[in-house]
Formats: C-alpha cells, structure tokens, sequence
C-alpha cells in the first residue's frame, strides 16, 4: 500500500512540476484553438471593419509569427527571446492585448513609469497590424494597398482630404 501511495505522489508531483516549469509544451494554443474570423474595429471611426479571414491566415503563418510569445510556443525573434523564452501562454492572445491603439495618449503613457513593461521597439496597434500584415503580403503577393483591406468611412475621407474633401488641385493642404 505504501509503495502504491510513492508512485501516485511521485506521479503527481511530476506532473505538477511539468505543467509549471514548461507550461508551453503543455497548454500551448495551435490554430485549431483559434476563430474562424475576428472583427477588427479599433479604427471605426476613420475606416470600416475589417472582418479578418483568421482561419485562412493559419495556412501560411504559424500562429507565433503573429502572436509572438502569447500563444505559449517557443519565441522566433532573438530580439524576443532574451527575456520571453519561458514566457507561458498568455490570457489574452489578441494585438490590442500588448499593443496600444493610443499609444501617445497622457493615460497610457502613465502607465510606462515601470521600465520592465515598457518596449520601447514595441509599435502601437495600428503599427502592429501593419508591419505583420504588409510585409508577408509582400511576400505572397497579397493586398497591401489601404483600400484594399479598408474602406474609409466619412470622418475618415475629412480627416484625409480624400474623396469630396480633397483639396482643389490634388494636393493636401492638411499633414497628419
């Protein structure tokens, strides 16, 4: 009976010593854990959603190049790595769950007096969905013009001097 208690608590404290030393290998998220599409919106008021064909990206992305260290898999940038090569898989996996939409707005900049959860190579949201986006588009030969992903709604064309706002001639008189 003794002997039948050692192995049930050796294999728990295995087990336990597993899941908390590589919790990676053991929880991590693959695109099967995903949704099918994601609504991005954090820019409504200048351009439409963009209903994000998610489950169609995963063919040609794993879900780190994207996620980077959230998903709980091994990161791919040394840049990364240094400091997120145990990083365990994250609550929230989404690009506004590390990067900011605002990201030079008083209260989120108050946010940054602690240095260990400040990147200051870390682009904001808007950044983000940009420099993962249209680089890999390059590279398969996909959309990478702005209005081929989006549409721009009504404030957006007066922000732009686009469409009926444009300026007479063609030329902007309004830099933003």
């Amino acid at each position: 009976m003794q002997t039948r208690k050692k192995i049930l608590r050796t294999a728990i404290a295995l087990t336990t010593g597993a899941l908390l030393f590589a919790p990676g290998l053991a929880l991590a998220m693959d695109a099967d854990d995903a949704p099918e599409s994601i609504t991005i919106d954090s820019m409504a008021n200048l351009y439409s959603a963009v209903e994000f064909d998610h489950l169609m990206h995963t063919e040609y992305a794993s879900c780190a190049e994207c996620h980077h260290h959230t998903t709980g898999v091994p990161v791919a940038d040394p840049n990364c790595i240094r400091c997120h090569a145990y990083t365990p898989e994250g609550d929230d996996v989404s690009c506004t769950g590390c990067h900011e939409a605002n990201r030079f707005d008083k209260e989120y900049l108050d946010t940054l007096n602690d240095p260990q959860i400040y990147h200051i190579d870390k682009p904001g949201l808007k950044g983000a969905y940009h420099l993962n986006c249209i680089g890999c588009h390059e590279a398969i030969d996909g959309p990478t013009g702005c209005q081929d992903c989006h549409t721009m709604t009504e404030a957006g064309e007066e922000r732009f001097d686009t469409g009926k706002h444009a300026p007479a001639g063609g030329s902007s008189g309004a830099h933003h």
